[in-house]
């Protein structure tokens, strides 16, 4: 198994940098495979804990180049649980990639069409979740709109999953970036740090 590491999140901001700039993504650093993955961001405000700004995942092995790239950006700007996140963000955000996790697999009762979501268990510590209020969120991130009851909650098919995991903050990754290309990133319509 690959363990998720530093140059993996790089990419990830690699990624979500060069669609603010409107400019091609920066190669990766690590070697191309074929494994389960996701992306996790998180905006630190104030001191606080990090809060969750975005999250997508699979455990169906693919390229985790373009893997990461696609999700890199569809858990910043898709995740239809919260807004985009904007470019005046970044120096607040924290990117992972990794870990052992959940999935929920269902049928939708109202359309009867499967669907499925995943997290990281860290997730429902961080947000102060319940069991049963992660697993209500899950369904949401699924994107099943209906009354949530036991009785849907008894559909779901729940699977915990292992991987690796590695954060990194923005700032981190400026001083990264600094280190190994020889010049900060910027974006567009952000002040250089």
């Amino acid at each position: 198994m690959v363990s998720a590491n530093r140059e993996m999140v790089v990419y990830c901001f690699d990624t979500l940098v060069a669609h603010y700039n409107g400019e091609q993504v920066p190669p990766p650093a690590f070697d191309e495979g074929q494994h389960p993955l996701f992306v996790t961001w998180k905006k630190v405000v104030n001191g606080y804990e990090p809060r969750l700004r975005g999250c997508i995942g699979t455990l169906s092995a693919r390229g985790i180049v373009n893997g990461f790239k696609d999700y890199a950006l569809t858990s910043a700007l898709r995740d239809h649980r919260f807004p985009p996140i904007q470019a005046k963000e970044l120096p607040l955000l924290q990117c992972t990639v990794g870990k052992h996790g959940i999935i929920i697999e269902f049928t939708d009762p109202d359309y009867n069409t499967k669907r499925s979501a995943t997290y990281l268990p860290d997730v429902a510590s961080q947000e102060g979740w319940t069991t049963i209020e992660a697993i209500d969120s899950l369904m949401r991130k699924a994107g099943y709109n209906g009354k949530i009851t036991d009785s849907v909650r008894g559909r779901i098919r729940l699977t915990r999953y292992q991987s690796t995991l590695f954060t990194m903050h923005y700032n981190d990754y400026v001083e990264y970036v600094k280190t190994t290309r020889g010049a900060a990133p910027s974006v567009v319509g952000l002040k250089a740090n």
